[in-house]
């Protein structure tokens, strides 16, 4: 059967309804199913017959549509996941805790005294409410029920089991304006002891001018009578900062009021020597001359606000400026463990360096300024590469910068240069004590006592290294320093065994109305050489003289 007879086939069995003229119904015969579906009354093949490839086209096309909705589900679903995870990670960033910087960040305002970003509301209401204290002699505290005593201003009723107990007024009693401040007067005033529970009765005190029925005859205006005063909580006992203006204490009050920490044994004289001999079986505290040493000894290791720069004066050699500035650096590198620095500030060349202990390098503050762009970025300058321009003092734990030491050089510092030094040594050091020139007209001279928070003005008991000194003295009040001099401290250093005592009476005369403190150190011999400091072969004394001075000096800073 070819493909014509199977598509007549299926034309035959499908059912059309026709109805005729006389209405019934009949089947088409197969030139009218023809004529219908072709319209005309030939042969024709049908519009709707399926075409394989048309079929095919369709499949594709309905695949491509599934692949394509199959896809874009697993899109949105891809997307839905990705929004969940970005929910828990954000959820979870909420609740971990703050890393260094964050915290760094939090508390930055405080520590620079700024405002944070973002400050707390404010509470609406303040449910927490301070009452004033008051309790006469050290009293137990007691809550005052009802009485008519003047209420504090401002002050609200006590509530809850403090509730005032009313009590009937007598007729023609006074009220509070009738009486001076803090009087009890007429009538009775109930307290409730919070401790035991109980409740007393408290009879007025007899004033001037009072009678037995409670009643006061003084000038001053009636009023009438009046509902009882309610008082604040009255807790604890009085103090001088609730006696006082109003004055509270804070936390810094209550650190300031504990007890000094106990003495430790005595590490000098012959209460040392009895304590090791017996074993510390016997141990004596410390005598006078020990305590004096360990008040000095705090007064050096004091807290500094910021690096100090302590500078070191007198336009004359010979004066003992450069042992001054060695023994003063000396002292606080041994007792704040480094971070000290002696400086030669001499216009062209000092003794500084000879006097110290030698380095591997022989670089000076010259040569620093001239690589000193090396230190001007904080985030890369490092205290160890200064190791290469300063002479470390070994167990003196400080460092020694010189001045220019090569005979050739022609190398000058000013005051613009002291200011650049000045400027970055003091972002690696606590201390810095600076030794000068005999110039005071040099620039860099009075750049450092600019710079100064403590001038030392040192001489030995002579005549002319003390008339320099005071010719020092004089120029710096002529020229604007009298706070400097104020503030300084004068150090007479004994240039021989034996002292005029006399002129050594004058000169503490002359420079104690000067100067805040005048301070004497004693001969050594150790020092007469003019060779490098050696600390530990200084006398006893000598370093005690010296431990005052620098006590003093930081006293100052």
């Amino acid at each position: 059967m070819d493909e014509r007879d199977v598509w007549d086939a299926t034309v035959a069995g499908e059912t059309a309804a026709a109805r005729s003229v006389d209405g019934e119904e009949r089947p088409l015969t197969r030139r009218e199913l023809r004529e219908r579906r072709t319209g005309t009354g030939q042969w024709a093949e049908p519009a709707d017959r399926p075409d394989e490839h048309a079929l095919a086209d369709e499949r594709a096309l309905a695949d491509e549509r599934a692949l394509a909705d199959e896809q874009a589900l697993a899109d949105e679903q891809a997307l839905a996941e990705e929004h969940a995870l970005a929910d828990e990670q954000a959820l979870a960033d909420e609740h971990v805790e703050p890393t260094a910087d964050a915290w760094g960040l939090a508390v930055d305002w405080s520590l620079h005294n700024e405002l944070p970003r973002q400050l707390p509301p404010e509470p609406e209401v303040d449910d927490v409410r301070w009452d004033p204290v008051v309790v006469a002699d050290g009293a137990p505290a007691r809550i005052p029920v009802a009485g008519r005593w003047p209420a504090v201003e401002g002050a609200p009723a006590p509530s809850g089991w403090g509730e005032p107990v009313t009590r009937a007024q007598p007729a023609g009693d006074a009220g509070p304006a009738d009486h001076p401040p803090d009087t009890p007067t007429g009538g009775t005033t109930e307290w409730f002891d919070e401790m035991s529970g109980e409740r007393t009765t408290h009879e007025p005190a007899t004033v001037p001018g009072a009678t037995t029925d409670g009643s006061v005859q003084q000038p001053w205006s009636a009023a009438p009578a009046g509902p009882p005063v309610s008082f604040p909580l009255v807790i604890g006992t009085v103090g001088p900062a609730s006696a006082g203006a109003g004055q509270l204490p804070t936390l810094n009050d209550l650190l300031a009021a504990r007890p000094a920490p106990p003495e430790g044994p005595a590490e000098l004289g012959w209460q040392s020597t009895l304590r090791r001999m017996t074993g510390g079986l016997l141990a004596p505290g410390p005598g006078r001359a020990e305590q004096r040493h360990r008040v000095a000894v705090g007064s050096v290791q004091r807290s500094l606000a910021g690096p100090k720069t302590i500078v070191v004066i007198n336009p004359k050699g010979g004066a003992h400026k450069t042992t001054a500035t060695l023994l003063i650096a000396a002292t606080f590198g041994l007792h704040r463990g480094g971070y000290t620095l002696a400086w030669d500030n001499n216009e062209t060349r000092g003794t500084l360096g000879w006097r110290s202990h030698q380095s591997r390098h022989h670089n000076t503050a010259v040569n620093l300024l001239q690589d000193l762009d090396r230190f001007t970025d904080p985030g890369s300058a490092r205290v160890g590469d200064l190791d290469n321009y300063v002479r470390s003092q070994g167990s003196a734990q400080f460092d020694v910068l010189a001045s220019d030491e090569d005979a050739a050089s022609a190398a000058s510092i000013d005051d613009f240069a002291f200011r650049a030094l000045h400027r970055t040594l003091s972002r690696f050091y606590r201390v810095m004590v600076i030794d000068t020139g005999n110039n005071m007209r040099a620039s860099n001279w009075q750049a450092a006592i600019t710079a100064a928070d403590q001038v030392v003005i040192v001489s030995t008991v002579r005549e002319d290294t003390a008339q320099s000194a005071a010719w020092a003295v004089d120029a710096l009040r002529a020229t604007g320093h009298e706070d400097v001099v104020r503030r300084a401290v004068t150090v007479l250093s004994a240039p021989a065994p034996k002292r005029d005592d006399k002129l050594a009476q004058r000169l503490h005369e002359h420079f104690g109305r000067l100067t805040r403190t005048v301070l004497d150190v004693p001969y050594d011999p150790s020092l007469v050489a003019g060779s490098p400091l050696e600390y530990e072969a200084l006398a006893d004394t000598t370093r005690e003289a010296w431990l005052t001075v620098t006590a003093a000096v930081a006293e100052g800073l």
